[in-house]
């Protein structure tokens, strides 16, 4: 097979098996799986197999054209930055490092590091208050690390949500105040002096943590590219807090975030990038409101995310002169 090829010949193992499946990606374009190499000291390895289809199954019923081409390019994106962009990233802001990427005309692979095999191997769906603080360090150090970096080979503006990158949400958006200013707020978020790479998909699912709970590293780098780095913050509260949660504890995370970017930082004026960032936090979490208002079916009338914090962002944010 292929990817047994691409091991072998990037790696010192005289053979390769696959062990199990990790989980199958998205709309069905294949599956991200585990590999024993052999002999037995040369460990694992983590083999992200991407085998474009025209059976995909978007469980939302997003099977249009658009959506596969954007699809496509994150993929694309992830194995660049694989390749070219991990290796620049520090042991606080870890990372799977690459062993080897191959493209062919039916599939794509991309072989990297087992996170499991050196003690990033936890997982939640939820976090506390104490959790949640490594993540935002990860995210702090991640964004000082490539402030002022051009995406090149990435998105231009990073994250899943990004409004040019979802037509087809839009359009189905009810006629509302949300809609009427999203391209303004899409412009609002862009127009920032102070940019850096955005992880692009930040939620507690994509980060795996050790035994301590006082490291992590991250996973899934498909929308990785250019932006203000609060939008990966906002996105991160939303993934692993609920409603009171929000209310409750994002103005002292917010605090620890600033706080840990500051000591990563070096070189910049940091009141003047966090003012603006914090000015762009509202602004941020409602531009991920009108994704979903957009990404869910008609004949859904909510979702987990969308509660009374958000619409309170979402009021404070439609006030903002930029928006009038």
């Amino acid at each position: 097979m292929p990817w047994k090829k691409l091991i072998l010949e990037n790696t010192q193992a005289t053979d390769v098996c696959k062990l199990e499946t990790v989980q199958s990606l998205w709309s069905g374009y294949g599956e991200i799986f585990r590999a024993r190499l052999s002999p037995e000291e040369q460990g694992t390895v983590i083999v992200k197999q991407i085998t474009p289809t025209d059976q995909s199954n978007h469980p939302r019923g997003w099977n249009t054209s658009q959506s596969e081409q954007r699809k496509l390019k994150s993929y694309q994106v992830e194995s660049h930055w694989y390749e070219y962009w991990a290796q620049h990233c520090s042991e606080q802001c870890r990372v799977p490092s690459c062993i080897a990427t191959q493209t062919t005309d039916q599939s794509r692979w991309i072989v990297m590091e087992d996170l499991d095999a050196i003690g990033f191997d936890t997982r939640y769906t939820a976090l506390t208050v104490e959790q949640a603080k490594p993540c935002l360090s990860w995210l702090a150090n991640f964004h000082a690390r490539f402030l002022n970096q051009t995406p090149e080979g990435l998105w231009p503006v990073g994250t899943y949500w990004q409004l040019e990158t979802r037509p087809d949400e839009y359009q189905v958006m009810a006629d509302d105040e949300i809609k009427r200013c999203a391209v303004a707020l899409d412009r609002l978020l862009n127009s920032c002096k102070y940019k850096t790479l955005v992880h692009g998909d930040a939620k507690v699912a994509n980060f795996c943590f050790d035994k301590t709970n006082n490291r992590v590293a991250a996973v899934d780098f498909q929308y990785v590219g250019g932006g203000c780095g609060i939008k990966d913050v906002a996105y991160f509260f939303g993934s692993c807090f609920d409603e009171d949660n929000c209310e409750r504890n994002i103005p002292a995370l917010l605090d620890y975030y600033f706080i840990e970017l500051a000591q990563a930082l070096r070189g910049v004026d940091f009141n003047s990038l966090e003012k603006e960032w914090r000015k762009l936090f509202a602004p941020a979490w409602t531009d991920f409101y009108r994704f979903l208002l957009g990404w869910m079916p008609p004949q859904s009338k909510t979702h987990a995310k969308i509660h009374r914090y958000t619409k309170q962002l979402a009021q404070q944010t439609l006030l903002h002169p930029a928006l009038q």
